[in-house]
């Protein structure tokens, strides 16, 4: 039997499409197949994925650029359009520069294996996103994970690799993508600047939602105390594509050796012109990320009162615990049957034992919308055996 052959049986054992298919632009409800469901897991936190001031800068943008870039950015792929985007994005970051990357997984990626290399050590938190743990895999320097949130054990990793003449960066998610926590931001900038190390803070969940947008760093007066920032467009920004903000150094260095910076294909230019008119919804209408939170919390507090352990969200992500895979399935199940979609999150994506399922209330959901929500999930009573 090939290697192939061999892993392609063992998805047999998934039943179905593993793969979601919506027929309708992304909002509070969506179509899926014969079904309206209300939208409680994805990460346009802003509800700006569907919107109309978007969608019409990006078709004038693919009238007067074309649809796809053609080329990297270091051949012909860049645009003016792009250098606009970038200083905008290293302008809400309090930064001198940014460099844009066509996902935020490469700009993680691309960033850590840039920047580090065997000798340094890269200290992680341990529920770090995927992209940060493989870039720091695909770097070649010694690996360092601290427990979840222990500033104490990341100092300590960061003095043993001072002590041994090692080069450290630190890097933590800012909001945390499935427990919806936020870092001790206040902590690690201390430790960075204490030891000197550097500091890369993922704001993927926060930009566009705390800090008037700017992020969870401004949102807690660190702004411009992180030397690496990194940013999606993908979330609340509701478009496509990663970034990278920080030092005009750090950035003339990442275009010239983050390799899905030289390699990729640049972002097409209507996806650029769609983050920069989402740049200025965010600018002239704050509600939305207040409106964002207001309704995660809400959320949380409802599911608390229906007798679910939820934490009270730091930004826009509410995480019910569920614990076993098969009881996650099935409050996501009950969930659709009652109209809401709200898929599990199973193991190895999350811890085992942790199973949950991971609820993103957008900008335009109402009230009435969240309640909904809280009813369609039941209580813990309901899902018992």
């Amino acid at each position: 039997m090939s290697l192939v052959t061999d892993r392609a049986a063992l998805a047999r054992a998934w039943h179905g499409d593993p793969v979601l298919r919506l027929g309708s632009r992304p909002g509070p409800a969506v179509a899926v197949g014969d079904e309206t469901l209300l939208l409680m897991c994805s990460n346009d936190y802003l509800g700006l994925a569907g919107d109309p001031r978007l969608a019409a800068a990006a078709a004038e943008a693919a009238h007067d650029w074309g649809t796809g870039a053609g080329a990297s950015s270091r051949v012909s792929g860049a645009t003016e359009l792009h250098a606009r985007l970038e200083a905008r994005l290293a302008q809400l970051k309090g930064c001198e520069d940014a460099v844009l990357f066509s996902s935020g997984y490469l700009a993680n990626l691309g960033t850590i294996a840039a920047l580090t290399t065997e000798g340094d050590v890269v200290v992680s938190d341990e529920l770090n996103h995927a992209s940060i743990v493989d870039g720091c895999r695909l770097s070649g320097a010694t690996i360092a994970v601290y427990p979840h949130g222990d500033a104490p054990a990341c100092r300590r990793h960061v003095i043993a690799a001072r002590r041994r003449g090692a080069g450290v960066l630190i890097v933590t998610d800012s909001v945390f993508s499935m427990d919806g926590d936020l870092a001790p931001l206040a902590e690690l900038v201390e430790i960075a600047d204490a030891h000197d190390a550097s500091l890369m803070v993922d704001e993927a969940h926060a930009t566009g939602v705390l800090g008037g947008g700017r992020g969870a760093l401004a949102a807690l007066g660190f702004e411009g105390r992180a030397e690496v920032v990194m940013g999606t467009c993908s979330k609340a920004l509701g478009a496509a594509g990663g970034f990278v903000a920080g030092s005009t150094g750090l950035c003339r260095f990442l275009r010239l050796r983050a390799r899905p910076y030289v390699f990729d294909t640049a972002q097409p230019a209507p996806v650029s012109a769609a983050v920069l008119a989402a740049l200025d919804v965010i600018a002239s209408e704050p509600w939305r990320a207040e409106r964002a939170c207001h309704n995660a919390r809400r959320l949380a507090a409802g599911l608390d009162r229906a007798g679910w352990r939820v934490a009270e969200p730091d930004a826009a992500v509410v995480a019910l615990v569920v614990g076993g895979a098969s009881a996650a399935v099935a409050v996501s199940d009950r969930a659709r049957a009652h109209g809401v979609l709200a898929p599990p999150i199973l193991p190895p994506a999350v811890a085992a034992g942790t199973a949950r399922i991971r609820l993103c209330p957008t900008a335009l959901h109402s009230d009435a919308d969240i309640d909904s929500a809280v009813a369609a999930l039941g209580t813990p009573h309901e899902m018992s055996p």
